[in-house]
């Protein structure tokens, strides 16, 4: 070998002393997807609802032009939080994991209304709480670089 060639790294231990550098978890991956079509979706509505506030003839024009601000605004949270999960950045945990849980509260009042609000409902549950699960699990948690309290591994 010259003197300009350096050997590579062996994988196992380039893998531990990086873990950025070991793929990303699938549920990783499946926690920033569902992210994501959360922050789409409350997009989405709010965009709807701004449109139908602006141009068509709502009840009352204020309030519906300030629910869709408010949600367009409010998808940026879920939005910056899938972001960073597919980045692996520790911090995005937290504002996804916030997302669940006001999204829990919402669904419950879809569950216990009329029509078609109830399958919508239904969708929030489950994807809420399969986001939740994917958060909390320990394979999201090593990936993101999270310890638990007292860990100063």
């Amino acid at each position: 070998m010259s003197s300009q060639q350096n050997p590579a790294p062996d994988t196992a231990e380039a893998a531990a002393a990086d873990p950025a550098a070991e793929p990303r978890p699938r549920r990783l991956t499946y926690a920033a997807a569902l992210a994501g079509l959360e922050g789409a979706a409350l997009m989405a509505g709010g965009l709807w609802v701004l449109v139908l506030g602006l141009a068509g003839e709502p009840d009352d024009r204020q309030q519906a032009v300030t629910l869709g601000i408010t949600l367009v605004v409010l998808a940026l949270l879920p939005l910056l939080a899938a972001r960073g999960l597919l980045l692996r950045r520790g911090w995005s945990r937290g504002p996804a994991v916030i997302t669940q849980v006001l999204a829990l509260p919402v669904a419950y009042n879809l569950l216990h209304s009329d029509g078609v609000a109830i399958p919508v409902g239904i969708v929030v549950t489950a994807v809420a709480m399969a986001a939740l699960v994917l958060l909390v699990n320990g394979e999201t948690t090593r990936a993101l670089g999270i310890r638990g309290p007292g860990r100063s591994e």
